[in-house]
């Protein structure tokens, strides 16, 4: 039993434990219908905590979809603080663009505004605080990737991947692992090893 679990703690793309420091799997006291098969279970204190192996699967094959796109083609919207050194360091690294802050409405439907872009999938780090940007993505055919916590509706997202999205550190270690990840893919590096950043690149200073 003992070599069952070691081995899959070498299939994970950190082991358990470096998700669990950075509270990944930290959920919320309120629990969305649509976020029922995500959850592993229920503390004392009513808190929802995410199932850290979905979470670590998504980022693999989120990775994988991701990779089959032109880099500059992927956006990523943050209205949330602790989301915005994480989405901006993700674009450094892979040469996507980022919104962090306010979202102007008509950045992706209206091509007179100077701030308009047409991406071609769109990442959220909250599709509900994040609402306009889905809403213009939906409008624009795009498919959507949301970061997803156990309040979440799955409304309109395409792509759930269950995670602490209110987190510092958690934001953090996901974007890290999903730039490494997508590195490896398209061979800018031979090894996870050979990832030049920490995960402390990627967090949000207070």
């Amino acid at each position: 039993m003992t070599d069952e679990v070691e081995n899959e703690e070498e299939e994970k793309l950190v082991p358990e434990d470096t998700y669990l420091t950075a509270g990944v799997h930290i959920g919320t006291q309120q629990k969305a219908k649509d976020m029922e098969s995500f959850i592993h279970k229920v503390r004392n204190d009513g808190l929802f905590v995410l199932d850290i192996d979905q979470t670590d699967s998504r980022i693999k094959t989120l990775a994988k979809f991701l990779s089959r796109y032109p880099s500059e083609r992927i956006l990523l919207v943050s209205a949330r603080q602790y989301g915005k050194r994480p989405i901006e360091k993700f674009s450094d690294i892979v040469g996507a663009a980022s919104i962090a802050g306010r979202f102007i409405p008509g950045t992706l439907t209206n091509p007179s505004l100077d701030q308009f872009i047409e991406p071609e999938v769109l990442i959220v780090i909250d599709p509900t605080a994040d609402r306009q940007a889905v809403k213009e993505a939906v409008n624009a055919g795009l498919p959507i990737i949301g970061l997803v916590d156990t309040n979440n509706t799955l409304e309109n997202v395409d792509f759930a991947l269950p995670t602490n999205n209110k987190g510092r550190k958690s934001l953090a270690l996901v974007f890290w692992l999903l730039a490494r990840e997508m590195k490896l893919i398209k061979e800018e590096i031979d090894n996870r090893d050979e990832f030049d950043y920490e995960v402390d690149d990627f967090e949000q200073t207070l």
